[in-house]
């Protein structure tokens, strides 16, 4: 149907019903499916608001979310709209695939500072901006309280437990605690059996890409490591001396003493689903999971801090943000949507519905208040945030998708193949800092 008749089709019907069609539709995506209702929530009380805009929500997992999103920027199907992430917009912006929303920041007079710390100037460079935010995470531990109640420990010693990485501190105890092999022997018994493990101390997400971030982050940052010497950097520290002390400790707990499921396993199954089957006592995960593990467990999960490292306790703080692609042709009303994902309106119904910590602060009462409300104490993520000095970024930088290609490679050597850390991680880090050459 030409663009003619479908308007005048539209016309005639409004005629008919007395009620006003909506006339443009803006695609929108995100990854989680968690959030898919709160945001439909804020789709329809938006629409409301602005009877002519109709708002489509995508949902695509992880990998296919950012394929299906890469190819449709080349085919020119790409969203109006999408939820974007620090480590993937440097390589949108070098490619002009994002809108700079700052001269319509700076039109509409949105007040950027009522965001969350640095959140706003995360999606900033050389003056433009490419997104506002809508989110933030930090990492904490998931545990399954019965088998701490089984193994005797009180979860009173997680809150201040410790980490290193010569002997693992108080962390690598609990976790030994917690690892049971066929015959009920827990790793600190001189009778266990690492090949015959039943249930795992901890579970390790993964290799953990190019930031590590549920997987080795706060380790490797408690322990005064670096990835990247500034936001925009040029040169990254995977060959310094705290990483590989970091990544050599993990080898060793999930290679050879098995207090985690290998790598390999984990790829195959996830880790939340490996702990939900009872396979895990504890995981590292982002807040963002907090609904899943708590929604989704068969059995009573509790929530703790992260352990205390040699520097401290270290959490990635990561902020998401809604993005505008170049090549839409309703950027008018694409903005009109952008804006109101960005206010307390929208985001203090995403904090009502318990998915994530949105950007702002009624939002974050909001969704500290929902799961109050059901007994569930989720201030091991919420601490961390306000806290000086505990957090620290993910890697902001040009090529990160190279970045991640070859430290992912060098990663699954070392965990899979059980190669030499330090030289693996010398040579991937060489071939990383030639990409800024």
């Amino acid at each position: 149907m030409s663009q003619l008749h479908r308007l005048a089709l539209l016309s005639a019907l409004s005629a008919i019903t007395g009620t006003a069609l909506a006339q443009t539709t803006i695609r929108y995506t995100l990854w989680d499916a968690n959030q898919l209702p709160a945001y439909q929530q804020c789709a329809d009380a938006f629409s409301e608001q602005n009877p002519d805009i109709q708002i489509a929500i995508e949902q695509l997992g992880w990998d296919d979310y950012w394929t299906n999103l890469t190819t449709g920027f080349v085919a020119g199907t790409a969203p109006d709209v999408f939820t974007n992430h620090l480590s993937r917009y440097p390589e949108f912006v070098a490619n002009n695939q994002l809108v700079d929303l700052q001269p319509l920041v700076e039109r509409d007079g949105v007040d950027t500072e009522q965001y969350i710390g640095d959140l706003a100037e995360l999606w900033t460079r050389d003056g433009a901006r490419y997104g506002l935010p809508k989110d933030w995470d930090t990492v904490a531990v998931f545990y399954n309280v019965a088998m701490l109640e089984e193994a005797g420990i009180d979860p009173a010693v997680m809150e201040d437990w410790t980490w290193n990485p010569e002997d693992g501190g108080t962390f690598q105890e609990v976790a030994a605690q917690l690892t049971l092999d066929a015959n009920g022997n827990n790793a600190l018994s001189p009778d266990f059996n690492p090949n015959n493990v039943r249930q795992y101390g901890f579970i390790l997400p993964g290799e953990g890409g190019g930031g590590g971030q549920t997987e080795w982050s706060h380790f490797a940052a408690s322990n005064g490591w670096t990835a990247v010497n500034e936001i925009w950097g040029n040169e990254y520290y995977y060959d310094a001396p705290e990483f590989i002390e970091t990544i050599s400790w993990l080898q060793d707990v999930v290679n050879n003493r098995r207090l985690s499921p290998l790598v390999s396993d984990v790829a195959g199954i996830g880790a939340n689903a490996l702990f939900a089957a009872g396979q895990g006592a504890m995981v590292t995960d982002g807040s963002w999971m907090i609904g899943q593990y708590i929604n989704n467990s068969p059995f009573e999960v509790g929530i703790a801090p992260l352990p205390i490292g040699p520097e401290g306790r270290k959490s990635m703080f990561n902020g998401l943000a809604d993005s505008i692609w170049v090549g839409s042709q309703h950027q008018d009303e694409a903005w009109e949507w952008v804006k109101f994902l960005g206010s307390a309106e929208c985001q203090n119904l995403v904090g009502a519905a318990g998915v994530v910590f949105p950007a702002i602060q009624s939002g974050v009462d909001a969704a500290i208040e929902t799961w109050e409300a059901r007994g569930v104490d989720v201030t091991p993520f919420t601490d961390l945030a306000a806290e000086e000095g505990a957090t620290f970024l993910f890697p902001i930088t040009d090529n990160y998708a190279r970045v991640t290609s070859i430290l992912t490679n060098a990663l699954q050597s070392i965990f899979i193949q059980n190669a030499d850390v330090e030289q693996t991680l010398t040579q991937a880090n060489a071939e990383i800092n030639a990409l800024f050459q």
